[in-house]
């Protein structure tokens, strides 16, 4: 102390002073430890227990966490003193350096007085990182000459996790040619070496593909991947190798300049320039040789450079090597050996006289085309000559020998031009050498046409569908025929064949153009008048004579929806509306009317369904959409209004439909009463308003009513007129349709029936107003062109008439 200046000591004392005034505030550092990666609100400790407060004075002494140098991650609950997780801590992003400790320091502030409470942290490292290497793919190349036991470095992986969670080795994909060597640095961390452990043949393989695997220590381990790929790169550590040691090769004499002997070919199992060779001649092949033949450096192609003569020399000997292009070159060597061969030296002639150019397809056999003569230099057996025809076995000719060194070429088959309508005869000479000479002479003959061949249709019947409603004019198709003529025998004419139709032509409904057979329709076809026609189209060359053919053509006319569905029964005439009676005690399920529809159109168009387009009490009544039977779906009761309005709506089923709609007003009655039926006569209304008369005046006394009621139909029993059957002149018929309304009782159940077409319907009127006990007789309004009509009689209801009674009839006007 005597050594230390005063005014040092008076700051020694000082700070001595305030580090012991601190030392009240600050106590013992706490440490905790907890993995990296904890959940928000995870318990971490207990402050309160730990540091010896109270819970309460957290509170009121205001107690806070100052973490020091980094992001607050925790926080205290002051309710139970306990220290949480306020947010996940990454280990790895906290302590950047590869330290295995890595703690956050912290301090708990209280005031009131102040205290401070030292807390470090610990984070401690848990397996959330697998190892990565900085280059997915390594590559390497490797010269085949390197010797087994090289080492090439290789990109080591890292892995972000310390200690056991580290990178704890590495594993190589299975390789009969690498392994790896795994090594420790000084702070622990692994690298690897790959080493070669086999001799490598870029000719057995060029490339090696390996993967490079990295594993780290944690539980469960994580691993990262690389792929190494190894070029082996070529040494030139092979010679050239020809296909065989010696070759045999023979030549003719006189041997043009430039002709080919052989080829060469010699291989290389290197590559790049270490597969390029270079042909050559050795010292042991004479120069007398190589002033004859050549041969190509690169190619190694020999060919004629001189006149070979058989006579100076019978055979050539070359010696020759394939060097390739490596730096230190290697070589590989042959012996070819070159056998002229003798020749003719003279090649035979031949010389046409008097030919024809041209001949008709129609010429006779044995016409003559031309005469030729031959001749050859040579002497001997190499001076005598033979003439043939190519492919003589085919050609309609052949050559006839005149004379010693003539031949007359004859026609020897029928001609047709339209096989084939020219001739390139080739004329070949050959002499008798060994080997023979020959020489080609070409004659062309030209044949000429003559109108031997009718034209054809592709097909001879045709069938075109035309939609109905088509415009006039419309093309309905193109009928083509073919004639293999030529020129004017070649050009054709379409005609239509003359046919009537119900004295109408086929000319009035059809035109085909004469030039490309394009026919069309020249007025608009209706499907309810005309389904098809059939007749007969002509083609007619323009030869002379000319030759004709013909086809059919059979026309289906398509129906299209275009007709209305038309309402027949109940009939009603147009606008008025159908009035039908039922009595009110009717029982559920009670056929009230029948809506019968027919559709001029045929199939699907003509499909009727019916649907009920307004109706007065929905609840009352239903229709049959097939057979538009309208029927009750309960009784009545005294609430219900004495008369419904019902709207009947039949559509057919084209695209789009077409519909038709009936209005029918049903009246109910107290009790079921009988009227006339006949169909023709005039109803009187007036027994109606008597009926209820009767009915009102019942009311007072219901034994009264019963007898006034059995009465009354007693007398309208014995009154009721017997049926005639009524005649109704034609110009009656229209003043028949018109009435207003129709009324009828129906009490019997008709038969189900969906009409598809004007015969259905026909045949479902009859079979339902026969089984109710009448027949009715109408001609109604038929679509345009059905052509349909019933004729009927009414049937009588008691027994003694049945004989006179007669089911309906169904026509067809003619």
């Amino acid at each position: 102390m005597a050594l230390i200046p005063a005014s040092l000591r008076t700051r020694l004392v000082v700070g001595v002073f305030s580090f012991f005034a601190m030392w009240g505030f600050a106590l013992s550092i706490t440490r905790y430890s907890i993995p990296e990666e904890m959940e928000e609100g995870s318990f971490v400790a207990n402050l309160a227990t730990d540091l010896g407060l109270d819970i309460r004075s957290l509170e009121e002494r205001k107690a806070k966490l100052d973490v020091i140098h980094s992001k607050n991650y925790l926080d205290i609950n002051k309710d139970t003193g306990e220290l949480v997780i306020r947010e996940k801590i990454d280990r790895e992003s906290i302590c950047m350096t590869k330290t295995t400790s890595c703690f956050l320091k912290m301090d708990v502030i209280l005031s009131s007085p102040v205290r401070i409470f030292n807390i470090e942290l610990e984070i401690m490292d848990i397996n959330d990182n697998a190892p990565v290497f900085r280059r997915k793919t390594m590559h390497l190349d490797i010269s085949e000459a390197t010797l087994p036991g090289e080492r090439f470095s290789l990109t080591n992986a890292v892995d972000a996790d310390v200690g056991a969670n580290s990178i704890k080795t590495y594993y190589l994909s299975e390789s009969k040619y690498f392994n790896i060597d795994i090594q420790t640095g000084s702070d622990g961390s692994k690298y690897v070496d790959l080493v070669l452990s086999g001799n490598l043949d870029r000719e057995e393989h060029a490339v090696h593909d390996l993967i490079l695997t990295a594993v780290d220590g944690g539980v469960p381990p994580r691993s990262g991947t690389a792929s190494i790929i190894i070029n082996v790169l070529d040494i030139n550590d092979n010679a050239p190798i020809f296909s065989q040691p010696v070759y045999a090769v023979n030549v003719s004499e006189n041997s043009a300049a430039g002709t080919v002997v052989m080829t060469l070919n010699a291989t290389d199992l290197d590559e790049g320039t270490n597969a390029q060779l270079v042909y050559s001649h050795t010292l042991y092949t004479s120069e007398k040789t190589q002033e004859l033949f050549s041969l190509d450096p690169n190619s190694g192609e020999i060919k004629v450079k001189g006149v070979i003569d058989y006579e100076e020399s019978q055979s050539f000997e070359m010696h020759i090597q394939a060097q390739d292009r490596g730096t230190n070159p290697l070589s590989g060597h042959c012996k070819v050996t070159v056998f002229v061969t003798d020749l003719n030296d003279n090649y035979p002639e031949v010389t046409i006289k008097s030919l024809k150019s041209s001949l008709t397809e129609d010429v006779s056999v044995g016409t003559l085309i031309a005469v030729v003569s031959v001749s050859d230099r040579d002497s001997g057996a190499n001076g005598e000559v033979e003439l043939s025809l190519n492919r003589q076995e085919t050609l309609p000719f052949l050559l006839s020998k005149s004379s010693e060194g003539y031949f007359e070429m004859l026609v020897s088959k029928p001609l047709d031009r339209e096989v084939i309508s020219k001739y390139d005869i080739i004329l070949r000479v050959t002499d008798k050498g060994v080997p023979p000479l020959s020489e080609n002479e070409t004659i062309t003959l030209e044949i000429l046409d003559i109108n031997d061949n009718a034209p054809t249709f592709s097909q001879s019947f045709y069938t075109i569908h035309v939609m109905e409603n088509n415009p006039p004019g419309a093309l309905l198709t193109s009928l083509s025929a073919f004639d293999p003529d030529l020129n004017e025998n070649q050009y054709l004419v379409y005609f239509i064949m003359e046919k009537e139709i119900v004295n109408t032509s086929m000319s009035m409904l059809f035109s085909i153009n004469p030039e490309n057979g394009d026919l069309y329709a020249l007025k608009t076809f209706d499907y309810e008048r005309e389904r098809d026609f059939l007749f007969h189209i002509e083609a007619r060359d323009s030869g002379v004579p000319p030759l004709s053919t013909n086809c059919t053509v059979h026309i289906i006319i398509l129906d299209q929806n275009d007709n209305t569905p038309l309402i027949v029964s109940p009939w009603r005439a147009q606008g008025s509306v159908v009035e039908e009676v039922i009595p009110r005690s009717t029982d559920k399920g009670h056929l009230v009317a029948k809506v019968i529809a027919i559709d001029a159109d045929s199939e699907q168009n003509a499909r009727v369904t019916y649907q009920l387009l307004q109706i007065s009490d929905s609840t009352l009544f239903s229709l049959d959409q097939y057979n538009g039977e309208i029927r009750t779906t309960r009784m009545f009761s005294y609430r219900d209004p004495r008369q419904q309005r019902l709207v009947i709506v039949a559509k057919d089923n084209g695209q789009p439909s077409l519909s038709a709609t009936v209005t029918i007003k049903i009246s109910t009655v107290e009790h079921a009463m009988a009227f006339s039926e006949t169909t023709e006569l005039p109803l009187d209304y007036d027994m109606f308003t008597d009926l209820n008369l009767y009915l009102v005046i019942g009311l007072g006394a219901v034994s009264f009513l019963l007898l006034i009621t059995i009465l009354v139909i007693i007398v309208l029993k014995c009154q009721k007129p017997k049926p005639k059957a009524i005649k109704i002149p034609p110009a009656n018929r229209n003043s028949v349709i018109s009435r207003n309304s129709v009324i009828s009782q129906r009490s019997s159940t008709i038969a189900d029936s969906t009409l598809i077409s004007s015969d259905a319907y026909w045949y479902s009127l009859f079979l339902a107003e026969t089984r109710k006990g009448k027949v009715v007789v109408r001609q109604p309004i038929i679509p345009k062109g059905a052509g349909y009509f019933v004729s009927s009689i009414p049937r009588s209801i008691g027994p003694s008439e049945t004989t006179d009674s007669r089911a309906s009839t169904l026509e067809y006007s003619k």
